[in-house]
């Protein structure tokens, strides 16, 4: 996950959106179109900010930049702001001012507790110099580098922002400008598979060969017709999808001319997939297009390359009809555009992976041993693909990396704990026959624990070591197996804590100290997670603060008095994060 700040100079433009109240839990829609409307919501919160200065942090030399205007029926306005500090981009400096219907300020919600202005602004190195140590850390070519201040982790400092371009994928690296040190080192790709997975996998001999499914599922009478007697072209036309895992399935495809077709879905944003054919590039223009003559992509073996594709594509445009379904959400960034993605990445790559500097999803062959068959499972892209929605939103960051790669720290395991909650969420949407909805994460991957995570009882995935229950030494745990605290609060508050059985799959999710949770459903409970992702969480929110944020969520939702708000309550607290237990030093 990539530490860049992007910067937004004007409001124009930004998408406002809203999330229905109770009556219609779960749905989001635009009510804040006009830019004219944006802008003054901009402009209330900046001023909103400063004038609040004590309790923004906001302060001189600091400018703001709206990346979000969030407009709510019930009348609450939230913009999201990035930072700069005399011109410098800040690191971790991100904040919500949150304003009510007259435009008057009732809270914020900040990324860094402190002043972000650095102890000193003369760097002693070079950006030559900063670039080389970056490049030495990642071990690939150095871009130029950025000074910016990083205000993460209860500091400020100066310091220069390098990406630095490897084989495998771009890398993020901050080097402190006076001391040199280099202050972090993270992949701007989110791996499905950790570093620390694979050496288990690979430890225990174990290999990830998922069962390929055949037959018919949810094609809906569509099928590769041919000619479409269309007059015009580009226009839509109706396919098929032959594919590794789901079966036959419609695909919504471009007919380019009289009885020619890409694998291209103008119904959803020109949203496509494209053949990397073995490269490593981070350029979606890099990828071959998918086209043919018969409007059938693959065999449903990975004889065909288009195989992958079309699993590829059914999973990413099923991930965009939840969301807009759901939440009225107009692609990943919420901006009308499409999503993308290439199959066949790389010469013999073990994963897939969402890439914010492609802005695409990239899945590997596999490596032909441990890994079998390309990960284009419907949950894996469900997941990866929140990654970006997460990004677009909260942006959470792991607290820190460690030298190979993984990556540690409560905001990056309540990143990966959204992704697999609204990835799942993706399955129950989907209702295909060939991938039976579930609250399993990895279940068709053909792993002898039968699924890789569970969000009713995490510890039950013993290949990462997913924990239960919340502790201080949460903060050390590797960001996928400390997502267990979330997920677990989430499927509490939607489905309850004991035994049940939803789909042929049984739960039985334990609390801690025996609390019994009686849940909301899923509905309910999904759409208080999105509410407060993208309301009430910035780059570094913990489970304590995501605690806090979710019964925002609830109140805005349901009321404080509510069922709802007193359930998600008691969901956080039988995964032992409560208000008592909040720690007092933050990381």
């Amino acid at each position: 996950m990539a530490v860049a700040v992007a910067v937004t100079t004007a409001a124009t433009g930004l998408a406002g959106t809203a999330f229905a109240g109770p009556s219609t839990a779960g749905v989001e829609r635009t009510t804040a179109s006009s830019s004219t409307n944006a802008t003054a919501v901009v402009k209330a919160a900046r001023s909103a900010a400063f004038a609040h200065a004590s309790a923004t942090g906001v302060s001189k030399g600091d400018e703001l930049q709206p990346t979000d205007v969030l407009i709510d029926p019930e009348g609450a306005r939230h913009v999201r702001f990035v930072r700069t500090h005399g011109d410098l981009p800040v690191l971790g400096g991100d904040l919500i001012v949150h304003l009510d219907h007259k435009l008057a300020y009732t809270g914020v919600t900040r990324a860094a507790g402190h002043a972000v202005k650095p102890a000193t602004a003369q760097a002693r190195l070079t950006a030559g110099q900063a670039a080389a140590k970056a490049a030495k850390a990642a071990e690939g070519t150095a871009a130029d580098a950025q000074l910016v201040v990083d205000a993460r982790d209860g500091a400020s400092a100066l310091a220069y922002q390098v990406t630095v371009a490897r084989k495998d994928g771009s890398h993020t690296v901050v080097v402190d400008a006076v001391t040199g040190k280099v202050r972090s080192n993270t992949p701007d790709s989110d791996e499905f598979l950790s570093p620390k997975l694979l050496d288990t996998l690979r430890e225990r001999g174990e290999t990830i060969d998922p069962a390929t499914g055949t037959g018919s599922a949810g094609t809906a009478g569509l099928t590769g017709s041919g000619l479409t007697g269309a007059t015009h072209y580009p226009s839509s036309a109706k396919g098929t999808g032959k594919t590794l895992f789901v079966g036959n399935v419609g695909l919504t495809t471009t007919q380019t001319s009289r009885g020619h077709y890409q694998l291209k879905d103008p119904s959803r944003y020109g949203t496509e997939t494209r053949d990397a054919k073995g490269k490593y590039t981070e350029k979606f223009s890099a990828g071959t297009k998918f086209t043919n003559t018969t409007n059938v992509w693959g065999n449903g073996k990975t004889t065909s390359r288009a195989s992958a594709a079309a699993d590829a594509q059914y999973g990413i445009t099923k991930t965009l009809d939840f969301y807009k379904s759901t939440f009225k959400r107009k692609g990943i960034a919420n901006n009308s555009k499409p999503a993308q993605a290439m199959v066949h990445w790389g010469n013999k790559v073990a994963n897939a992976f969402w890439d914010p500097t492609c802005n695409c999803m990239l899945y590997g062959d596999g490596d032909g041993t441990m890994f079998k068959k390309p990960l284009v499972v419907l949950d894996v892209t469900g997941h990866e693909l929140t990654h970006g929605v997460v990004e677009a939103t909260a942006n959470l960051q792991p607290t820190f990396v460690d030298s190979d790669g993984n990556q540690y720290g409560e905001p990056g395991s309540l990143n990966e704990s959204l992704a697999d909650i609204f990835g799942s969420n993706v399955e129950f949407y989907a209702k295909n026959a060939k991938d039976t909805p579930d609250y399993l994460i990895g279940e068709k991957l053909g792993l002898s624990q039968k699924f890789l995570r569970r969000l009713d009882h995490p510890s039950l995935d013993k290949l990462e070591g997913t924990i239960d229950y919340w502790s201080s030494d949460t903060y050390y745990t590797e960001v996928h197996a400390g997502s267990g605290v979330s997920s677990h609060a989430y499927y509490l508050l939607a489905e309850g804590s004991g035994k049940k059985k939803i789909g042929g799959v049984t739960y039985n999710s334990p609390t801690y100290h025996n609390i019994a949770v009686k849940g909301i459903g899923r509905t309910k409970a999904t759409a208080i997670f999105y509410r407060a992702l993208t309301r009430y969480m910035v780059s570094t929110t913990d489970f304590h603060q995501a605690r806090v944020a979710t019964l925002k969520a609830a109140k805005d939702l349901y009321g404080a008095n509510s069922t709802e708000y007193k359930t998600v309550n008691k969901a956080w607290s039988a995964v032992n994060v409560t208000a008592a237990n909040t720690p007092a030093a933050r990381h």
